[in-house]
C-alpha cells in the first residue's frame, strides 16, 4: 500500500468521525448555546479528552510502536506478547489508581486545574452574572467531571491496543473508533430534544454518553486486535527494562505529540474566568479540527512506522524522501484549508451553529476565534510531520525541550492577551505557540542533519502558497457577491448552497492552479480525489 493511500485510509476514517462530530456540536450548540451548562460540560470533558488526544492521536504510539516492532522482530510474536502484556498490566493498574484518586479529589482538580475561574466566581459571586448560581455551576462541573473521568482510562488502554494494530498496519479500526463517541452523543441529544429535557438533564445524560462511548471504543479495538491474531493478558505488573524504556519515551512523546491539545487546555482553564468563553473556544475548535484531524492525525499515525522501518533497514535516502513527500502532502491540503477558514469563518459558523440557543452575536464571537485558529492550522500539522523524525530514532530530548518552550510561550501569551482580547487573545496565543513549536522542531532536524530539504519540496511549497493565495482572493470576491444569501435569517439550505458553490469554485481554482504551476502532479490529485495509488509517493 502506498504512503498516500495509507494517509487516505486513516484520514478518511478520521474525517468520517469529525463529520459526525460536527453534527454533535451543531446539536449541542442548539440545545445549550454558550450558557453555564455548556461551559460546565466542555470544562469537564476537556480534561479526559486531553488524554484521548494525547494518546489516541499518536503520542503513545510514538513511544510504543518502535519498541513493540523491535520486540516483534527480535523475539517473535511470543516476545511481543510478553512485552505487550507487561505494558498493558502496568497501564491498567496505574489508570485504576489515578481514576480512583481523581474521583475523590475532583473538587480540588476543578478548582485548581480544570477551571480555576470558577473559584473566583465562588469567592465573589458578583463577578460573574449567571442564570444559575456560581455554586451550582461549580457543582455540576464537578459532577460532570466525575462521570466522565473514567473515559481517560478507556482511551489510554485503547491507545495501546491501537498501537498494536498500527504496528501490524491495521489502521482503520483505531481511526474509526472515535465515531462511536459521536454516535452516542448524537443519540443522547436527539432523545433529549424529543423529550424536551432541560439543559442540566442534557448535560448529565451527555456525560454518561461519553463514558458509555469510551467503553464501546475500547471493546471495538480489542475485537479488531483479536481478529488480527494477537491478544494481551492482565497480569501482576512488574518493573522491567522494556517498561522503563517506554516510560522514558512515552512521557515526552505525549507532551510533544499533544502540544495542540495542551495549549487548548491551558487556554480553556484561563477562559473559565469569563462566562461563555470556554464554549466559544470549543465551538471554534470543531471546524478547525476537521482538516487538522484529516491530515495531521493521518500523517502522525502512518509516518512514524514508515520512518522507523526505513531507518532500521538503513535506508536513509528512503526516509528523507518519505519526510519531504509527507511535508508536501501536508502543505498541499492545509494551506488552502487555513486560508479558506480565515477568509470565511462567519458564514461557516452561522451555517453550522446559528439556531436555537446559539444567537447571532455568538456567531461573531466564535467566527473571530476560528479565524485566528486558522492561521495556526499549518503549524500544528507540520508538528505532526516533524515529530516522527525524532521519535523514529528514539530521540525525545530535543522535541521535549521544544515542547516546553512552546508550552511556556503559550501560557504566558494566553495570560497576557486574555485580559486585553478575551477568548481571541487565547486563540492568538495558541497559534503563535504552534508556529514556534513547528519552526524549532524543523530547525532541530535540519541542524542535526536529519532532514535535507530537496528542491522539489521548496518549489512545490512556494507554488502551493501562491495557488492558495489566489484561491483566497476568489473566495473573498465570491463572499462579497453572495453576501445576501449568507446573512442571518436566511434559510440553512440557501446558506449551505451558497457556501457549497464558493467551495466548489475555490477547489476548482486551487487544483487548477496547482496542476498548471506544478504545485502538484496529476497523480497526486487523482489519488486525493479517487483514492488510486500514487506512483510518486
Amino acid at each position: 500500500m502506498s504512503l498516500l493511500k495509507k494517509f487516505a485510509t486513516v484520514g478518511g476514517a478520521t474525517l468520517i468521525s469529525r463529520v459526525f462530530g460536527f453534527t454533535r456540536e451543531m446539536m449541542m450548540a442548539s440545545a445549550l448555546g454558550v450558557g453555564p451548562v455548556a461551559d460546565a460540560f466542555n470544562l469537564a470533558f476537556r480534561f479526559p479528552n486531553l488524554f484521548r488526544r494525547l494518546f489516541a492521536e499518536g503520542a503513545f504510539n510514538a513511544a510504543f510502536i518502535p519498541l513493540f516492532a523491535r520486540s516483534l522482530e527480535e523475539e517473535g510474536e511470543e516476545g511481543a506478547k510478553r512485552f505487550a502484556t507487561e505494558i498493558f498490566s502496568t497501564l491498567f493498574t496505574v489508570l485504576l489508581v489515578v481514576t480512583v484518586a481523581a474521583m475523590v479529589f475532583m473538587p480540588a482538580l476543578v478548582k485548581t486545574i480544570i477551571a480555576p475561574g470558577l473559584a473566583a466566581c465562588i469567592d465573589d459571586p458578583q463577578t460573574l452574572g449567571q442564570q444559575i448560581s456560581c455554586e451550582d455551576r461549580y457543582a455540576i462541573t464537578i459532577a460532570f467531571s466525575r462521570i466522565m473521568f473514567p473515559y481517560l482510562a478507556c482511551m489510554s488502554l485503547m491507545a495501546m491496543v491501537s498501537g498494536i494494530l498500527n504496528a501490524f498496519r491495521r489502521f482503520f479500526a483505531a481511526a474509526a473508533a472515535p465515531t462511536i463517541l459521536n454516535f452516542a452523543l448524537i443519540g443522547v441529544l436527539a432523545w433529549c430534544w424529543w423529550n424536551g429535557s432541560d439543559q442540566q438533564t442534557i448535560g448529565f445524560l451527555m456525560s454518561w454518553g461519553v463514558l458509555f462511548a469510551g467503553v464501546a471504543q475500547l471493546l471495538m479495538v480489542t475485537v479488531a486486535m483479536r481478529m488480527a491474531g494477537f491478544s494481551v493478558a492482565l497480569k501482576r505488573p512488574r518493573w522491567t527494562p522494556a517498561l522503563k524504556r517506554l516510560l522514558i519515551l512515552a512521557g515526552p512523546a505525549a507532551l510533544i505529540g499533544g502540544i495542540t491539545q495542551i495549549n487548548l487546555f491551558v487556554g480553556q482553564a484561563i477562559a473559565s474566568y469569563k462566562p461563555g468563553a470556554v464554549s466559544i473556544l470549543q465551538y471554534a475548535d470543531r471546524p478547525y479540527q476537521l482538516p487538522l484531524g484529516m491530515v495531521g492525525v493521518a500523517i502522525g499515525v502512518v509516518l512514524l512506522p514508515e520512518l522507523a522501518r526505513a531507518l532500521k533497514a538503513g535506508r536513509a535516502e528512503e526516509a528523507q524522501h518519505t519526510q519531504n513527500r509527507s511535508l508536501e502532502f501536508a502543505l498541499f491540503l492545509t494551506v488552502p484549508a487555513a486560508i479558506a477558514l480565515y477568509v470565511m469563518p462567519e458564514p461557516i459558523i452561522r451555517l453550522i451553529y446559528e439556531r436555537g440557543a446559539f444567537l447571532p452575536e455568538t456567531t461573531h464571537q466564535v467566527a473571530a476565534v476560528l479565524g485566528l485558529y486558522a492561521l495556526g492550522l499549518p503549524a500544528f500539522v507540520l508538528i505532526k510531520v516533524f515529530s516522527p523524525g525524532y521519535f523514529a530514532r528514539e530521540n525525545t530530548r530535543v522535541p521535549m525541550i521544544v515542547t516546553g518552550l512552546s508550552a511556556a510561550a503559550n501560557t504566558v501569551l494566553s495570560f497576557v492577551l486574555f485580559w486585553f482580547y478575551a477568548e481571541q487573545g487565547i486563540a492568538l496565543a495558541t497559534t503563535l505557540a504552534g508556529w514556534l513549536n513547528a519552526w524549532l522542531l524543523f530547525e532541530g532536524l535540519r541542524r542535526q542533519g536529519l532532514w535535507h530539504v530537496d528542491m522539489a519540496l521548496v518549489k512545490r511549497s512556494v507554488l502551493v502558497i501562491l495557488s492558495a493565495g489566489a484561491m483566497g482572493g476568489v473566495v473573498w470576491f465570491l463572499l462579497e457577491r453572495l453576501a445576501p444569501y449568507l446573512a442571518t435569517g436566511v434559510g440553512a439550505l440557501t446558506q449551505g448552497l451558497a457556501i457549497l458553490a464558493i467551495v466548489a469554485v475555490a477547489m476548482a481554482v486551487y487544483f487548477g492552479l496547482a496542476l498548471a504551476t506544478g504545485a502538484a502532479d496529476r497523480a497526486m490529485v487523482r489519488n486525493l480525489l479517487k483514492g488510486r495509488r500514487s506512483k510518486r509517493v
